[in-house]
């Protein structure tokens, strides 16, 4: 989608180009989605809707969306438009997709998340269409609950600013001590995901679309991977050099991702980041002006090669072309490369991947240039030639079918007719999307004269004809949608606290403080609770009734099939109020438990009135808005809200990854899942040191899905004042790591600003003392605009 969506470092096509590419691929019977799947905020409403006027007459066969408010604009506007769920949507179940069902969404992308048997659980239990990814860059967050590029860099996933810092290099921090894990630097890096293997099980389990992540990449990788999976679906025999040419075209080693479950040995590498190609062999010797190796595979001249060192503690990468190659005994090979690469800086044994093959190359832009290799639509022609009567050709496809007539009569033929060339006239479509294996023939006895430029002209007219036949698509008409006005009004409410505890200890140590100052006791709406360990949820529920104080649970932030005892649980301890933190969840309660006071958190990713007012519809009470949203957008999202009952996080250490893989799993253990980890996650606190200096905590859910917390704290007091000013009277603090004299601490600031006794410059001065590495305003004062990424 020009303008909006998740392609943020690549240049946009145009309205123009984007109508091209439709009827191109329409001529071809190929689909067009359009990706709009990012999240839409308030005041790009108006842009959004006056680009879908332009869109959706154009006949695209599915819009893929990630905000829901922007759902509900689409279907306003075009009740007929498909809609399909984003992957950003974080849809990982089939609660989701009940809650979702008013919104008519035909088709949901899943998490890459979901394994072979959660996606037969899902599939069972819902009607709507079901897409998974399969191949190609797997990123290591939950897709739409990253928030790492937002935190560090201030460029937002959900906005196509992805900065890639999962493919960063962090040092593991363990109990404060750096543990040496000498070659291994990148530890959220997962390799590239390749399910081809697991084709035929999608297939049984009724997947009607089969994905792949190609952003960025070449032709080359598309018509590569394109081909292999086309092979693996049509049942014919993909093979071992299938796969070797999609892992040269580009490949981080190639692992079937979280299809077979979580595999924390083996998901992420750690000791490189980037595209290697395919592993072909090792250096056996090292020669004056050339490097022996062996191998298995065939090279020739021009095929690129990287030389990986296999010493730990000394990591080399080097890389050049094949300039000249002999062939050894062994499948030993010598190759000469470029003059100027450093051959005695390779040693014995460093591994050898194959980055480039010009013969591959070669073969894959065949695929797409070659005009005898492209496709061709099998298309009816039949021909009636009656003398005295106007030659008639027939020209059909699927359902779309044309005839066309010569100007005059035919005559009868001084000769006999060549019915071959007539054949050859007939199935001359080289350069149209068509073909014709067998054309009918129908002519009459007394051979009618039929001449080689009518015929030929004829065949054109008809192609043309079809052609615009296929591209002509009877829409309705594109309706207004009509914005969000402003809602000034509102009902002034005393404005109320709610802190936000992560550890048993953090409370048992809060209350006695809370209980002696009453005056920051009153400010205190609700405790949230936010535990990794749900046996202490119990405990703590008592000691804040005893205190007078009311409770809430937040949910995890996923929420898969067969996950559904932790939310069992919180309905049986009955906490004055849930936080919900997906939609899973939030259908889960409405069906379960509908006594409960549910709040929206911030995953939910609202950054607009309609997103907002969509999901206070669902039975939310409060809702808390994104974190990707600035304290203009912030401010603009609840002004044009009918409801104010948003609650703003104000203090925080923003939630970066939260992911599948398990750090504690995979670098303190050698266990592929909890069953066999021996849960490290409970015996120490862990860090990912950046190359900025930071150090980043990591702390595990209930269900071992790790987040990783930035290591600046971040702090808006500036922002409470005008929120108040506008009706937004609730405010979260997020404690994490910290002491219960430190907590106490925040909230009394907090409690005095409210109170006008500090100004915000005084609450962030005194705030400052607490963090060891300072205070940031994070993305609150950042100014966010779409397309400056793709300009610069």
């Amino acid at each position: 989608m020009p303008e909006f969506n998740a392609r943020g470092r690549t240049t946009d096509h145009s309205f123009e180009q984007l109508e091209e590419i439709i009827q191109l691929c329409h001529l071809y019977g190929v689909k067009v989605h359009v990706a709009f799947n990012i999240v839409i905020f308030q005041d790009e409403l108006a842009r959004a809707i006056e680009l879908l006027q332009k869109l959706l007459p154009l006949g695209p066969d599915a819009l893929i969306v990630q905000d829901l408010g922007l759902v509900r604009v689409i279907k306003e506007m075009a009740p007929w438009q498909e809609i399909h769920a984003s992957t950003q949507m974080t849809i990982t179940n089939e609660l989701a997709i009940e809650l979702t069902k008013d919104l008519q969404i035909e088709r949901y992308v899943l998490g890459r998340e979901n394994s072979l048997s959660e996606i037969k659980t899902i599939k069972e239990n819902t009607d709507k269409e079901i897409e998974v990814f399969v191949h190609g860059a797997l990123c290591v967050a939950y897709s739409g609950q990253c928030f790492t590029s937002e935190s560090i860099g201030g460029r937002s996933a959900n906005r196509g600013q992805c900065a890639q810092s999962c493919r960063f290099e962090y040092d593991l921090i363990v109990d404060d001590k750096k543990v040496d894990l000498i070659d291994q630097k990148y530890l959220v890096s997962p390799q590239d995901l390749c399910g081809i293997n697991e084709i035929e099980s999608l297939k049984e389990l009724g997947v009607d679309s089969l994905k792949v992540e190609g952003r960025l990449k070449s032709p080359n990788f598309v018509a590569s991977v394109a081909s292999s999976y086309r092979k693996a679906i049509d049942k014919s025999k993909f093979t071992k050099e299938d796969i070797e040419q999609m892992a040269i075209s580009y490949s981080r080693g190639f692992f079937p991702g979280w299809l077979h479950g979580v595999n924390h040995q083996e998901l992420v590498d750690s000791t490189f980041g980037s595209n290697r190609g395919l592993k072909i062999g090792q250096v056996q010797e090292v020669r004056k002006s050339s490097i022996v190796i062996a191998s298995d595979k065939d090279l020739s001249n021009g095929d690129g090669l990287l030389f990986a060192s296999t010493n730990r503690e000394k990591k080399l990468e080097l890389g050049s072309m094949i300039y000249d190659i002999k062939s050894l005994k062994n499948r030993r090979f010598e190759i000469f490369l470029a003059k100027d690469f450093k051959t005695q800086s390779v040693q014995a044994g460093f591994n050898v991947y194959q980055t480039s093959s010009p013969s591959l190359t070669k073969e894959l832009t065949k695929s797409f240039n070659d005009r005898e290799k492209l496709l061709r639509r099998e298309i009816s022609i039949s021909l009636d030639a009656k003398v005295g009567e106007k030659l008639q050709l027939t020209a059909s496809i699927d359902k779309q079918e044309v005839t066309v007539q010569s100007e005059s009569e035919l005559e009868v033929a001084k000769n006999d007719i060549n019915l071959d060339n007539i054949r050859k006239e007939l199935c001359a479509l080289s350069s149209t999307p068509f073909k014709c294996q067998t054309p009918i023939i129908n002519i009459s006895e007394n051979s009618p004269f039929i001449a080689n430029k009518v015929l030929k002209n004829l065949r054109q007219r008809a192609v043309k004809e079809l052609s615009e036949k296929i591209l002509k698509h009877d829409l309705g008409e594109v309706l207004s949608a009509k914005l969000p006005d402003l809602s000034e009004s509102f009902n002034q409410r005393e404005s109320k606290i709610r802190p936000l505890l992560r550890e048993l200890s953090q409370l048992e140590g809060l209350i006695p403080l809370l209980n002696s100052n009453p005056n920051i006791k009153n400010k205190i709406e609700f405790i949230i609770l936010d535990y990794e360990f749900g046996k202490d949820y119990k405990e703590s529920l008592e000691l804040l009734k005893s205190a007078g104080i009311e409770s809430a649970i937040a949910t995890n932030r996923i929420l898969k099939p067969n996950e559904y005892h932790h939310l069992k649980v919180l309905t049986r301890l009955a906490p004055d109020y849930v936080l919900v933190r997906n939609l899973g969840a939030l259908q889960f309660f409405k069906e379960n438990a509908s006594n409960l006071k549910l709040i929206g958190d911030f995953s939910l990713n609202v950054t607009n009135s309609i997103t907002a007012d969509y999901l206070y519809s669902k039975g939310l009470m409060t809702l808390t808005p994104s974190y990707d949203l600035n304290r203009d957008q912030l401010l603009s999202m609840v002004k044009h809200s009918q409801r104010k009952d948003f609650e703003v996080t104000i203090h925080q250490y923003m939630p970066s990854f939260h992911m599948e893989h398990c750090v504690y799993a995979a670098f303190l253990s050698n266990g592929k899942s909890f069953k066999d980890c021996g849960k490290p996650c409970e015996k120490h606190k862990v860090e990912l040191h950046d190359s900025f200096g930071n150090k980043h905590f990591i702390k595990a859910d209930s269900e071992c899905r790790n987040t990783m917390y930035n290591a600046v704290a971040i702090s808006a007091p500036t922002l409470l004042k005008d929120c108040l000013e506008i009706g937004v009277s609730r405010f979260r603090i997020e404690a994490l790591h910290e002491e219960s004299s430190v907590i106490f601490d925040k909230l009394k600031t907090f409690c005095k600003l409210l109170e006008n006794e500090l100004s915000p410059s005084e609450v962030n001065l005194h705030l400052g003392l607490h963090e060891n590495y300072g205070l940031s305003q994070g993305q609150i004062f950042k100014e966010d605009t779409y397309v400056d990424r793709k300009k610069s």
